[in-house]
């Protein structure tokens, strides 16, 4: 019966090693790496939109066009 507890327990410890080795610290180092690009994303994304606000002029503004005319509008008739 001993032989048989043993055996149980080494499967067990197998199962848990290979587990923790090919799927939790490959997933944890997966998450790791996509964080770390993200922030330098980031960092890239801020530089940019701070380069891009130094060199661009200001914004306009917008007129909204008036209504327009009524003869702008063209009539149409329904195609059956």
């Amino acid at each position: 019966m001993n032989l048989f507890k043993l055996i149980g327990e080494l499967v067990v410890i197998y199962i848990l090693y290979k587990v923790i080795f090919d799927f939790i610290i490959p997933a944890y180092k997966g998450v790791k790496v996509v964080k770390t690009k993200m922030n330098d994303m980031a960092a890239r994304m801020q530089e940019q939109q701070r380069n891009n606000a130094n060199t661009a002029p200001p914004p306009q503004p917008v007129q909204k066009p008036s209504k327009p005319a009524s003869d702008d509008y063209i009539e149409y008739e329904e195609v059956k």
